[in-house]
């Protein structure tokens, strides 16, 4: 592990603000689209998240790296964020359970980052200009330079990033002998999602991203899940004709994140790019069908079209978020489909809405009745 402690860096936003900090990780230039986690722990697993995949990450937490790096604690292959801006960089770390520290981690994965921000006027600033394209150099001090690098990163806006960071080839996950066969879309998927099925008695065939919905059906799957991941999901007819394919066999389907959006999309409802985003593990979401609330865990910069739910005869509202009352949850009307923004599968976050799982079952458990 190599001590880069005191080592300068730059951290350049797209509207020209400019912070000085140490370099942390890998020596070198990152760039992507800069959001914010406000999550008090869970760092490694959103590291490691598909769906941050293109994204510099600024954690509000003062302690990134504290508790160290456990292989156990992963949500994919690889870390999947492009950059990291933190307060308090801890390499040294106290937990038994930890592999190594975050700076011999990073340095293995090649992840770029910045420390000793002021992340509090930072987050403030996104959260008050939205979110921008971001540049992290500790090899690049010449802040013009930067400026030229910056201007050639595409705007998340428009990117199809999910078949970048899906599976390349169908696997297994779980008991074959299980009592329920779902096909999972992978667009990003996180292990927990899979393991959430697996506790549930599914035998699970994860497919990646452009496979087509007759390509599924040959595994004879009693029902379908779609994935949360990254980029924009206008940016994805591939995936969008497989979820209208999914819709009309009327078999159970599922979706988070990307899944949900694509399933108001596949009805004819609109999604939109957010001004900032939900990112964090303590977001109050109410469920309009039992009128019960629920904190959840999330991660999207898309959202979906409210006005155009409102309108629809197709689907209807079934979650909503209590901070902005942006649409939170919606089903097809008719059908066996539903889905969510947010993480039921909470990792990191709380358990409050793993009944999702649950009624999903019960929708396969009729469907094999």
């Amino acid at each position: 592990m190599t001590n880069y402690a005191n080592l300068p860096a730059i951290l350049l936003l797209e509207d020209g603000t400019v912070y000085h900090g140490k370099a942390a990780g890998k020596i070198g230039t990152t760039t992507g689209e800069i959001c914010f986690n406000t999550g008090m722990t869970g760092y490694q697993e959103i590291f490691t998240d598909p769906s941050y995949f293109g994204q510099i990450m600024v954690t509000t937490n003062a302690h990134i790296g504290n508790y160290g790096i456990s292989d156990e604690e992963n949500e994919s292959a690889k870390i999947q964020i492009s950059g990291l801006v933190c307060k308090n960089y801890n390499i040294h770390y106290s937990r038994k359970m930890a592999d190594k520290s975050i700076q011999s981690y990073f340095e293995e994965e090649n992840l770029v980052g910045i420390s000793d921000i002021d992340t509090r006027s930072l987050v403030r600033h996104i959260r008050d200009k939205g979110a921008m394209n971001a540049i992290i150099s500790s090899e690049i001090l010449d802040v013009e330079e930067l400026k030229k690098r910056l201007k050639e990163v595409p705007s998340m806006e428009g990117l199809e990033l999910s078949s970048q960071v899906s599976t390349k080839e169908p696997y297994f996950y779980g008991d074959e002998n299980a009592s329920h066969r779902v096909a999972v879309l992978d667009l990003g998927i996180k292990k927990n999602i899979l393991r959430n099925f697996d506790n549930r008695d599914v035998f699970i065939k994860v497919f990646p991203a452009k496979t087509t919905f007759e390509e599924m059906e040959k595994w004879e799957p009693a029902g379908y899940f779609v994935s949360n991941g990254p980029g924009d999901p206008a940016a994805m007819p591939y995936a969008l004709e497989t979820m209208k394919a999914i819709i009309a066999s009327d078999k159970p389907m599922f979706g988070i994140c990307l899944g949900h959006q694509l399933l108001a999309l596949a009805n004819g409802v609109g999604t939109e790019k957010m001004f900032n985003g939900h990112r964090g593990t303590n977001h109050p979401v109410k469920n309009i069908i039992t009128g019960q609330c629920e904190i959840t865990s999330q991660n999207h910069g898309f959202g979906v079209v409210a006005e155009d739910v409102e309108k629809s005869d197709k689907i209807e509202i079934t979650h909503r978020n209590l901070n902005d009352h942006t649409v939170e949850g919606i089903r097809v009307k008719g059908k066996k489909a539903f889905s969510v923004q947010y993480h039921p599968e909470s990792s990191p976050g709380p358990h409050d809405s793993v009944y999702l799982f649950d009624d999903f079952i019960s929708a396969l458990d009729l469907v094999s009745n």
